[in-house]
């Protein structure tokens, strides 16, 4: 006994108004639309609205991969066209080159972006001396080495007064800067000093031992795991970094000495790493006077106008550094989908 067909039709049968043969909409006695069973005209219809709806957001997608690249094309374009550098500048004026936030090779207080702006300034015939102004809690010893090495070609060179203003913070990295400038000028409460070398890290071997870890760490080298954190400190290694930075410190106070001479006061604490506000830097002979960017400029330059020479990240540069990789590998995969369509 064969099962029933739901979708059959039984002629000698009647549907009442209202029931589903009657409800179906097809053609009378339900049996076909135009000479094709009804089930398959709704399926065909079916089948031809998800059609149309796969190349609607296929054409969605296309415009907006377009659309992004586009965009992207239109940063790269003006970071390729934009300069943050002034031209020459022939009136008389002030130069200014901010040293602002960390120093280190991927900010724009890097010795790359500094001496750029440094270079620039000195050699605008205009430009009747350069002014550093600084907002820096410090950073990369190489880094702030490379500057100051460049100030102090730079002056001899061009025969123009350095002056460095300090607003907030001139510390640690900062203070290597500003000891190049003739004069250092800050507010009264500037920080000032923290001249110093430190290398931080952490160790987890006790919280190991408790968690039931253990580190297997395999070397080629009596010392390429020269200080790792997972393993217990080795006295000797401990001892090579402290003698290193010892070295870097006795460097960076020989940096110190030699640009503020003997305006530095004899005091134990001088190169201990501690800091002080500006009033206390004056009296130690850490910085000269109290002065902000303007009164150096009207007082002391006797050029009110003011320069800004800063080099700055552009907007490609930004739009790189703050979204990283994933900008650049989704660039990629689009323009690669893109020439994939067909």
């Amino acid at each position: 006994m064969s099962s029933p067909n739901p979708f059959s039709y039984d002629p000698a049968s009647t549907a009442a108004p209202g029931s589903v043969a009657a409800s179906t909409g097809g053609a009378p006695n339900g049996s076909s639309v135009g000479g094709v069973p009804w089930e398959r005209s709704v399926i065909e219809k079916l089948l031809l609205a998800q059609i149309q709806e796969q190349r609607a957001a296929r054409r969605w997608k296309l415009f907006w991969r377009f659309t992004w690249l586009l965009l992207i094309g239109a940063i790269i374009w003006l970071g390729a066209t934009q300069t943050d550098t002034p031209t020459a500048v022939s009136t008389p004026h002030t130069a200014v080159v901010e040293v602002r936030g960390e120093i280190s090779s991927e900010s724009e207080a890097s010795a790359e972006y500094v001496m750029a702006a440094l270079r620039s300034a000195f050699e605008d015939d205009g430009a009747q001396a350069v002014v550093i102004l600084i907002n820096s809690p410090g950073g990369s010893p190489v880094q702030a080495g490379l500057i100051n090495d460049e100030i102090r070609r730079l002056k001899a060179l061009h025969k123009k007064p350095v002056y460095a203003v300090v607003e907030e913070t001139c510390a640690s990295a900062a203070y290597y800067i500003a000891v190049a400038a003739d004069q250092i000028y800050v507010d009264k409460a500037s920080i000032i000093g923290s001249i110093g070398v430190l290398m931080d890290g952490f160790g987890f071997t006790g919280l190991m031992e408790k968690l039931g870890v253990e580190r297997r760490l395999l070397t080629a080298g009596a010392n390429k795991g020269f200080l790792d954190p997972f393993s217990p400190l080795n006295e000797a290694q401990r001892a090579y970094a402290q003698a290193m930075l010892d070295q870097i410190h006795q460097q960076f106070i020989t940096v110190v000495k030699t640009g503020r001479g003997d305006r530095l006061k004899d005091n134990p604490e001088l190169f201990s790493g501690l800091f002080w506000s500006g009033e206390q830097a004056i009296g130690l002979g850490l910085a000269d006077k109290l002065g902000s960017l303007d009164y150096v400029a009207r007082e002391v330059v006797k050029a009110e106008m003011l320069v800004d020479y800063t080099t700055r990240e552009n907007v490609a540069e930004r739009l790189v550094r703050r979204f990283g990789a994933a900008v650049g590998e989704g660039s990629v995969r689009a323009i690669r989908e893109a020439a994939q369509l067909r």
